[in-house]
Formats: structure tokens, C-alpha cells, sequence
């Protein structure tokens, strides 16, 4: 690489540490909350009744069936038309947060279901209620079945957070397009973004299979 590019890049390193920060506090805070969301709409689908089921079932599958770009556009541009206004912040972690949700219920569905149905027998035989069964028997032994998927989903929302720079947040790819709209270093700054997005996906597979490995039966 040219000298003219570290030049560029030491002038530019606060804007690029800035757009890494956002990138992880959007992804984060939109994998913490789609995943909390994740687990109760994943609860109504295996244990709800056939309203409650219904419901989380056509949640899940019209999320999962909406691009995340339409998601974004849809909160940042359509909900104000009926008043509900949000930040280009807000709206971006909302999506998100919404798409993460969907992958979690439909994971934790699966995970739940998964396991034999001998094992909350057992435990309502030694006296345990929904509440403990749920937390101490079928829980940790769905976590270890969806761990890996998890893991894919929350890759994939950093991937997403790309997304949001369409509606003005200033994240890692809009930092790159205003670098780049300074000193035309198209090639340089676009694989430097593809390197730090590397890092940081490349950084929550090998955390996860590092949990995978510590929670796995032996």
C-alpha cells in the first residue's frame, strides 16, 4: 500500500475508531434485546396455546421472511407516517433487534423441542413447577443444542449493522464512504473495512465455540 495511504488512515483513525464503536454497540445492543425477545416468542411457540401459538408463529415467519433492509427502511421511514418516530440510531437497533429475535425464537423452538420428553417428566415428579423445570432441566440443555446457531445469528447481525449507514448512521461503512469521498482510496479503505468486519465476526465464532466447548456434556 501506498504511503499516501497509512497517511490517510493515521488522520482518519478517530473517525475509523468511532464507526468501530458504533458498529459494536448497535450489534450488541440488538443481539442483547432480540435475544431476550427471542426467548419469550420461542416460549409461546412450544408452550403457548393455539392463540398464543399462532401469533408467534406468524411473527416468526413474516420477520424471516422480510429482508433486513426493508426492516430498516420500514422503522426509519414508514412508522412516522402513523406517528411513531424514531432516531436513525433507534430505528437501525430496532430492526435489528427484531430480525435477531425471529432467528432466536425459531432456535429456541427447536432446541426445546428437541429434548426428550422423559426429562420434564422427571422433574414435575420430584415436585418441580413450569418455572423451575424451564430454568433448572429443559433451558441449559436447549442453550447447548443452539449455541452454534446463536452464534450464526449474531455474525449475522453485525453483518446487518452494514445496512444502517443507508439511514445515516456512522458506523464502519459510512466512515469508509467519507474517507473515501476525501481521498478517493476506493480499494484501500473498502479492504480495510472488509478486514476490521473480518475480525470482529471472525472474533464472536471463535468466542462461541470456546462457550460451546466449556458447556458441552462430556
Amino acid at each position: 500500500m501506498s504511503t499516501g495511504f497509512f497517511n490517510e488512515l493515521w488522520v482518519s483513525k478517530m473517525m475509523i475508531f468511532r464507526g468501530i464503536y458504533m458498529c459494536i454497540f448497535v450489534s450488541f445492543t440488538a443481539i442483547l434485546i432480540g435475544t431476550i425477545i427471542g426467548v419469550f416468542v420461542g416460549l409461546a411457540l412450544t408452550y403457548g396455546n393455539i392463540f398464543t401459538r399462532f401469533f408467534a408463529r406468524a411473527y416468526v415467519d413474516i420477520i424471516r421472511g422480510i429482508p433486513v433492509l426493508v426492516l430498516i427502511l420500514t422503522i426509519y421511514f414508514v412508522l412516522p407516517v402513523i406517528q411513531i418516530n424514531f432516531t436513525a440510531l433507534q430505528a437501525g437497533i430496532t430492526s435489528l433487534a427484531i430480525f435477531s429475535s425471529a432467528q432466536v425464537a425459531e432456535m429456541l423452538r427447536g432446541g426445546l423441542q428437541n429434548i426428550p420428553k422423559g426429562q420434564t417428566e422427571a422433574a414435575k415428579a420430584v415436585g418441580l413447577g413450569f418455572s423451575q423445570t424451564f430454568i433448572f432441566v429443559t433451558l441449559p440443555q436447549a442453550l447447548r443444542q443452539v449455541l452454534p446457531t446463536w452464534v450464526n445469528t449474531a455474525v449475522e447481525t453485525v453483518k446487518g449493522s452494514t445496512l444502517i449507514s443507508l439511514i445515516g448512521v456512522v458506523e464502519i461503512t459510512l466512515v469508509m464512504q467519507q474517507i473515501i469521498g476525501r481521498n478517493f482510496l476506493t480499494m484501500q479503505f473498502y479492504a480495510l473495512a472488509g478486514l476490521i468486519y473480518f475480525l470482529i465476526c471472525y472474533s464472536i465464532e471463535r468466542g462461541g465455540k470456546y462457550v460451546e466447548k466449556k458447556v458441552a456434556i462430556k
